[in-house]
């Protein structure tokens, strides 16, 4: 799932790869649109595998976030519009998905993407971000 779901500047929203063609993406929306439309060269688009949060010690990937977030609320979109959020409903957000998140570099506009993206992803059914590692085979 992480590599099939992607962010493209400049377009609202999450979107899953479809297809590669030449020099170009074929991706469908997240939303009940599920509009499909090619994506060129020009357009910068980001897995969200590839994404990470700042924190006072190292950077948590995107997904590990997303995984706590999923515990915090039982698998359940957040009551929080994205858009209407206070500032210290963004930080109390941002302080169950990552305690430890750098004041300093997430800045409001992160905290809002993360909670519009998690609710997206929760949407679509998603609740299983981070992908469980095989257990250790006795000997």
């Amino acid at each position: 799932m992480q590599d099939t779901i992607l962010s493209i500047s400049g377009k609202p929203g999450l979107f899953r790869l479809v297809s590669q063609g030449r020099n170009m993406l074929i991706v469908e929306s997240l939303d009940e649109a599920k509009k499909r439309f090619p994506v060129g060269a020009r357009d910068r688009v980001t897995s969200l595998n590839d994404i990470s949060m700042y924190t006072d010690d190292e950077d948590v990937p995107l997904m590990q976030v997303f995984q706590n977030l999923s515990q915090a609320h039982n698998g359940a979109a957040v009551d929080l519009h994205h858009s209407k959020a206070t500032d210290a409903e963004l930080a109390d957000f941002m302080a169950t998905a990552l305690p430890n998140y750098d004041r300093d570099r997430v800045y409001k506009a992160d905290m809002k993407k993360l909670l519009q993206w998690y609710n997206i992803l929760v949407g679509c059914g998603y609740t299983n971000f981070v992908e469980e590692e095989e257990a250790p085979e006795a000997e």
